[in-house]
């Protein structure tokens, strides 16, 4: 492993190997491209920035803050899908179930819900909704069809995520009393690690996987995002979130033409709470990363 920078990490699997007969690293190494770009990020954007990212085929990461927490907010809701389309692997009729509601469920950001308020929607459009729309009461009502945020606790619990946790409902959920505030919360890394179990792991079914990629690949939320920060051609699936207190954020699988996927979490912190969301920062945090794996 090789520290990059005060808090960036980029680690090669081969370099890991090679290192180890090597001489011991110098304990304050200088700042790498990445780490050194990931920090004049930070600094500019004015808070904390948390970004993880895998190449699957390579084995490299690139881990800034990857172990500090930040508030999931809407990325969220693509473990909530994913929970759902657990279920749904046992229960074969789940997604064609009609969910009906009233317009007392309807609540801010919730586009889809709304249109669909005198029919009703299927378990899966509520899925896709969720995802494609972020809309927010389309997640209130998967989280009460699984049980409550605590089922979608112990679904990534097993997965092998000991760290992401669901406690409340929309809109709750985004808002944080600051950096103790551990309630609906992640790290960068344990996003990936689930992230890459329910995209391209065994965290799903065939079926369930294919699915929730379809959805990621078709979100409407993220071009200002992860994608604005892909090269050109990279097809990316992605969840977007925006939390209360400024927080931009993004997860995705971004898929290079002709490589294996790559896998990201960027999160945001602003340090002013009445700051504006930051969509550049998670697009320019994507560039970093892009150019550290390339």
């Amino acid at each position: 492993m090789t520290t990059i920078g005060r808090r960036t990490l980029l680690v090669g699997l081969g370099a890991a190997v090679a290192g180890c007969a090597a001489p011991a690293p110098d304990p304050t190494p200088p700042p790498s491209p990445v780490g050194a770009g990931l920090e004049q990020i930070e600094r500019r954007f004015g808070g904390r920035l948390g970004v993880f990212a895998l190449d699957t085929g390579s084995g490299a990461v690139v881990s800034h803050r990857g172990d500090e927490r930040f508030l999931l907010a809407s990325t969220g809701k693509a473990f909530i899908a994913a929970a759902v389309l657990q279920r749904a692997a046992a229960e074969p009729a789940l997604l064609d179930r009609v969910i009906q509601y009233d317009a007392s469920a309807l609540i801010a950001n919730a586009p889809v819900a709304e249109r669909n308020l005198a029919t009703g929607m299927t378990v899966a459009a509520l899925g896709e909704a969720a995802i494609t729309h972020s809309d927010n009461t389309a997640a209130n009502l998967l989280f009460d069809l699984l049980g409550g945020p605590a089922a979608v606790t112990g679904f990534v619990r097993g997965t092998g995520d000991a760290t992401t946790r669901f406690d409340r409902l929309e809109p709750d959920l985004n808002v944080s009393t600051g950096p103790d505030d551990e309630r609906d919360t992640s790290t960068p890394a344990a996003v990936v690690a689930t992230l890459r179990a329910v995209t391209l792991g065994d965290g799903l079914d065939p079926a369930g996987r294919d699915r929730l990629t379809g959805w990621l690949l078709a979100n409407t939320t993220g071009d200002a995002t992860i994608r604005a920060g892909a090269p050109a051609g990279w097809r990316v699936g992605d969840k977007t979130g925006t939390g209360g207190q400024g927080e931009r954020n993004d997860i995705a699988v971004l898929y290079p033409p002709d490589r294996a996927p790559i896998l990201l979490a960027v999160y945001t912190a602003p340090a002013d709470p009445e700051a504006e969301p930051s969509n550049e920062t998670v697009a320019e945090a994507t560039r970093a990363v892009v150019a550290a794996l390339a």
